[in-house]
């Protein structure tokens, strides 16, 4: 496994992180989820990554229970705040200094750990004082409750301003957690560049486009049985609007000769592809196996050649998205509750 620093901090990282947004709780029950887990660990993979929202907290639970007796002090352990939970009534939501301390203590509860190294907020929360937010953080942080503070799919100002006002509180503001493989960009132009000039690294999600990447929808046929585009409850309609494009899964077709070419599955391909941006410190893999987190895995400290790199740029063409003005738009625009 290769490591890398988190930011301008001395944390190191496992390039390959595990994540369990749509698997535990949902998709994958709990010795599934735990089988994942173990092969995770197996591979050298020392990060998890997670949120309080990830099934309403079950998937927190699942996890926290799966490292159960493992060394604490061999792991970077990574929650999020923002979007509602629990009851869902009308604090449970957003980074107020109410639901970030309630937050981080329950989530604590089921991780079943007495700190997370990183702790992050969940989207930018326009409703609420970025003052309010980052003096919660701090508190946080002084409690022991996290070592770090990190934030997700923020844009290159908001990022600006909290970074400043985290460097007022003295506290660690280290990471951004976006969306972020070959078939999706938006945070080159400006994310990426606004980051390494404040020492914040990316810990990117969805590096294989929640499986568009791997080859397994083919243009003109129906998703195979089984696959996350046929599961309502375990992310399909996050991924719709992609397997329907014949044009573009026929691009990513064109990606297999390059895999091969490389010694790489396709979904390795794609996870190495990430890892060449020097500004991302991992990248978050899931899996409903064990066999897919291993083969995940095992995409670390690949380097693809200069013409694999720009052969995926040829293949995949005008199908890329690259606006950097969609950067933020995950952030709702209304309060949840």
């Amino acid at each position: 496994m290769e490591f890398r620093y988190l930011g301008n901090s001395g944390l190191k990282v496992s390039a390959i992180s595990y994540g369990n947004w749509v698997t535990h709780g949902s998709q994958v029950e709990a010795d599934r989820a735990t089988e994942c887990v173990r092969a995770a660990l197996d591979a050298g993979i020392t990060t998890f990554d997670t949120a309080d929202v990830y099934a309403n907290g079950k998937a927190e639970s699942i996890l926290g229970d799966a490292l159960a007796g493992e060394r604490r002090e061999g792991l970077e352990i990574f929650t999020k705040v923002y979007f509602p939970t629990g009851e869902k009534t009308h604090n449970d939501t957003g980074l107020s200094r109410k639901h970030i301390h309630e937050s981080i203590n329950n989530s604590l509860k089921r991780l079943r750990t007495d700190y997370v190294d990183l702790y992050q907020a969940h989207r930018y929360d326009h409703f609420t004082p970025l003052e309010e937010t980052m003096e919660a953080f701090a508190d946080v942080v002084r409690s022991g409750k996290a070592l770090y503070i990190g934030v997700s799919e923020w844009t290159p100002d908001q990022l600006r301003a909290g970074h400043a006002l985290a460097r007022e509180l003295r506290i660690p503001f280290v990471s951004n957690q976006p969306q972020y493989n070959a078939l999706y960009r938006i945070i080159e132009p400006e994310v990426v560049p606004t980051s390494r000039e404040l020492g914040i690294s990316q810990i990117v999600f969805s590096p294989i486009a929640q499986g568009v990447l791997t080859g397994k929808y083919q243009p003109g046929q129906p998703p195979p049985a089984g696959s996350r585009a046929t599961d309502e409850s375990g992310g399909a309609g996050f991924i719709k609007n992609l397997v329907e494009n014949d044009d573009l899964l026929g691009r990513v077709q064109q990606l297999a000769p390059l895999a091969e070419a490389e010694g790489l599955t396709m979904a390795q391909l794609a996870v190495a592809w990430v890892l060449q941006n020097d500004n991302i410190a991992s990248a978050i893999t899931g899996g409903s196996r064990p066999e897919q987190v291993k083969a995940n895995a095992e995409a670390a400290g690949k380097t693809l050649s200069a013409e694999t790199m720009a052969g995926i740029d040829e293949a995949l063409g005008d199908a890329v998205q690259r606006d950097g003005s969609l950067v933020g738009k995950a952030s709702p625009g209304r309060r949840l509750v």
